[in-house]
């Protein structure tokens, strides 16, 4: 719709997780190099945790696509409201595992035996779990922590990953036998002012313009509205380039930028 206008040749600010688009701040390549770090030594269990869209999904996106497809198996659950039983279900479904029974303990031979068949193939099995925190069954809880038993002598059979909002955190922390057995937390956090601006440049040039459309006023307008937020920044930019081309503007500036806030309240 506005492509054209702003001379890009693909939208810049979807909140699809698009790893094209992934922003190297600080703490994004923090986090990236931590979890790939827990992926390489086959560690047990990593805990990332970060406001509501502040990136995580597409963090493991990033990852999942750096990642071979004939050394990794991948298992990404992305609504996790299932009862101990569900899942695994969902995991032999991620897997592609057709299972030999119904039952909890059919279940887990069969995951156990794939796992170990996967290791004799050079290959290592990983499990994500996004949006963790709406995990509301303990039950749940307790099946991932007990898929960290899948272990030879010298490594695990799995990586875990929980990902979640900050809730997340302290619900771990009140399972001590999940909780002590993570490799890794980290906490991802909102960006900066200049982080901020940075990324919207960064979009922008991903997706083909390099000159500014956003004055400086227009930056701390969102920054201000956003609070450093990605997907509050992808929003309210995107609106404002729909705007920006019904209006015909050279450049987004701050007057454009409230404008749209006063809209969203």
């Amino acid at each position: 719709m506005y492509t054209d206008f702003w001379q890009l040749t693909l939208k810049p600010f979807e909140n699809s997780p698009d790893p094209r688009f992934l922003y190297h701040s600080t703490e994004h390549d923090e986090a990236l190099m931590r979890l790939l770090y827990v992926i390489q030594s086959s560690k047990g269990a990593a805990l990332l945790t970060g406001e509501y869209g502040c990136g995580k999904t597409l963090l493991m996106h990033t990852i999942i696509n750096e990642l071979s497809s004939e050394q990794f198996n991948i298992a990404y659950l992305t609504n996790p409201r299932w009862s101990a039983s569900e899942l695994i279900q969902e995991i032999l479904y991620q897997l592609e595992i057709s299972s030999n029974g119904t039952t909890r303990i059919q279940m887990l031979h069969t995951l156990n035996d794939f796992l170990f068949e996967s290791v004799r193939n050079g290959k290592h099995t990983i499990i994500i779990v996004d949006e963790a925190q709406i995990i509301s069954d303990y039950e749940t809880f307790e099946e991932l922590r007990m898929l960290l038993n899948f272990q030879m002598n010298d490594r695990f059979l799995l990586t875990l990953f929980i990902v979640g909002q900050p809730e997340l955190n302290d619900m771990v922390k009140k399972i001590p036998q999940l909780d002590q057995r993570l490799a890794l937390r980290y906490h991802l956090r909102r960006f900066s002012y200049e982080e901020t601006k940075a990324y919207i440049q960064y979009r922008l040039s991903v997706a083909g313009r390099n000159t500014p459309i956003y004055t400086e006023e227009s930056y701390k307008e969102i920054f201000n509205y956003s609070q450093g937020t990605p997907r509050t920044i992808n929003n309210i930019c995107d609106l404002s380039l729909v705007i920006g081309f019904g209006k015909h503007l050279e450049q987004i500036d701050a007057d454009t930028i409230i404008e749209i806030i006063k809209s969203e309240k």
